[in-house]
């Protein structure tokens, strides 16, 4: 009679486990939350995984804006908050952008493409039009924002 090896069925990656792929992917970060992870001294936050499994909603937490990996808000989700010119790449998010959620209470941030010399931009979130759940045709565009407070 032979005897065969099976392979172990492959475990489903944790939360933790993604946060550390993450995290060996984009160094620098600190993990602050069960699924987020924070750089530049809290300046930038990503969560890395949507946590309450809910469906793909605008979930930005207030104060700041948020822009997503996919469309329809699908994860992982970046956040800002501060005023001024950002360059996304500081935090390896340039050419990431498929959705926003603006949930500041004042002013808008534009979405800007590095075209050499000159910058373009690409489109804008405001107090007026915080949901954007499909960025296109800029997805996976955005070098930078630019917050106007």
């Amino acid at each position: 009679m032979a005897i065969t090896a099976t392979a172990a069925p492959a475990r489903a990656a944790t939360v933790q486990d993604k946060v550390d792929a993450y995290l060996k992917a984009n160094p620098g970060g600190v993990q602050v939350g069960a699924a987020d992870i924070a750089y530049s001294g809290g300046r930038f936050v990503v969560t890395v995984v949507r946590t309450d499994l809910t469906a793909a909603t605008p979930d930005c937490p207030a104060n700041w804006f948020c822009f997503y990996d996919g469309t329809n808000y699908t994860y992982p989700r970046g956040k800002l908050s501060d005023c001024g010119a950002q360059d996304l790449g500081t935090w390896n998010w340039r050419n990431r952008t498929a959705s926003v959620h603006y949930r500041m209470s004042t002013g808008s941030v534009t979405f800007i493409n590095e075209a050499g010399a000159t910058d373009t931009p690409l489109f804008t979130a405001s107090t007026s039009r915080r949901t954007i759940p499909d960025v296109a045709p800029y997805r996976d565009m955005a070098d930078y924002v630019y917050r106007t407070c």
